[in-house]
């Protein structure tokens, strides 16, 4: 197995949504272990410490909805700039806050590849779409719009300008089943290549990954995976304040994980949503960084025997 430079990057963006406790999460994957269980797999491991939001001026948007605009900009513009600078230096993980951090990572990652003459991929592992914009969001809560800016919808003017948008044809949604109307109105016309639990109860996870696999290694295409913790059933990761029943089972996301380690195609990772405060005894934590190992080289004979909570 090829040992790779993980660098690690903690985001305790927690201005998203309105329940609180993902700026937690880069703190509670320290203590569950994801230094260690990198390094026992052989690589190195760096830990740039937490990151602080810049501080930016916007006017009060127009939808009276929008919750903290201004330090979600901020979380943006830093992590947009986080990402390109570590991405030369090795794989960045991206130890999430909620998944509004997704609109920095991406797009700095998209620049990245863009510098690098490669085209870029997103796998979006999570129950949501996340495609709304500032203005077409009910809620007002940012985590559900980066994949709406870094595919450059419109709505988006307070936002960094993208160095580079992010093709929709080069997105995989796996795992969706709380999308609504608005998303579906563009997604139904677009060509992202979504994969609902209905598609995966019925075919599989291993096909359409292997699929969307395919098409990155094709073209040498940089991947970068944004793992939600509502991706997986909340029976197996219930700290999440967005949980929706039906999701991927543990082994299957283990199963997507090993896939991504066998592609050897896999260049930064957002672990985002993980609330500790929702948490059981860290069993999510836990499961995240084991999820983890498994993307950088673990195997299910290799998995160690926890003990009993």
């Amino acid at each position: 197995m090829e040992k790779k430079h993980i660098i690690l990057i903690g985001a305790p963006v927690d201005c998203g949504k309105r329940t609180r406790g993902c700026l937690m999460g880069p703190d509670a994957y320290r203590t569950a272990g994801i230094s260690e269980a990198i390094t026992a797999l052989g690589h190195t491991v760096a830990d740039r410490g937490n990151l602080a939001p810049a501080h930016v001026d916007v006017p009060q948007h127009g939808n009276a909805q929008v919750y903290k605009l201004a330090e979600n900009v901020g979380w943006t513009q830093t992590l947009m700039a986080a990402a390109q600078d570590a991405a030369p230096e090795g794989i960045p993980i991206f130890l999430g806050g909620d998944h509004a951090l997704a609109a920095g990572t991406v797009a700095g990652m998209a620049a990245y590849a863009a510098s690098q003459n490669r085209p870029f991929f997103l796998l979006w592992l999570d129950a949501h779409s996340d495609i709304h914009t500032p203005d077409t969001t009910d809620t007002g809560n940012l985590h559900g719009t980066p994949v709406g800016y870094v595919t450059g919808r419109a709505g988006f003017v307070d936002y960094p300008p993208l160095p580079a948008t992010v093709d929709p044809a080069h997105i995989c949604m796996i795992g969706l089943r709380s999308v609504d109307d608005a998303e579906h109105a563009v997604l139904d016309d677009g060509d992202v290549t979504l994969v609902d639990m209905r598609k995966i109860d019925e075919d599989g996870i291993r096909a359409p990954l292997a699929g969307f696999l395919d098409r990155v290694a094709q073209v040498n295409g940089l991947l970068h995976v944004s793992l939600d913790v509502d991706f997986l059933d909340p029976s197996a990761a219930p700290a999440v304040g967005t949980t929706v029943p039906g999701g991927a089972t543990e082994r299957e996301g283990h199963l997507v994980m090993e896939m991504l380690s066998d592609s050897g195609l896999v260049s930064s990772l957002d672990l985002v949503e993980l609330n500790p405060f929702l948490d059981e005894r860290g069993k999510t934590a836990t499961l995240m960084v084991d999820l983890t190992a498994s993307l950088l080289g673990r195997r299910v004979f290799d998995r160690p025997t926890r003990r009993s909570l």
